[in-house]
C-alpha cells in the first residue's frame, strides 16, 4: 500500500520491513527490548504530516498514536 505522500512511500516501505523484521525476529521470541526502527518512523511520520498539510486533509479532532504515545483510555 503506497503511503499517502507520494514522497513517503520508500520511506513506508523501508519502515514497514524493518518493523515487521523487528516484529518477527524479535519481539514474538520474547525479545521486547528497543526498537531499531523508531528513526525511521519518525521520518515517516513527518514526511505523512508534511503530505497531510500540502494537501490540506482535515484532521482535526483525530488522535494518532505512535512511539512515544499511550494507547487512549477507552471510555466505554
Amino acid at each position: 500500500m503506497n503511503s499517502v505522500g507520494e514522497a513517503c512511500t520508500d520511506m513506508k516501505r523501508e519502515y514497514d520491513q524493518c518493523f515487521n523484521r523487528w516484529f518477527a525476529e524479535k519481539f514474538l521470541k520474547g525479545d521486547g527490548s528497543g526498537d531499531p526502527c523508531t528513526d525511521l518512523f519518525k521520518r515517516y511520520q513527518q514526511c505523512v504530516q508534511k503530505a497531510i498539510k500540502e494537501k490540506e486533509i482535515p484532521i482535526e479532532g483525530l488522535e494518532f498514536m505512535g512511539h512515544g504515545r499511550e494507547k487512549p483510555e477507552s471510555s466505554s
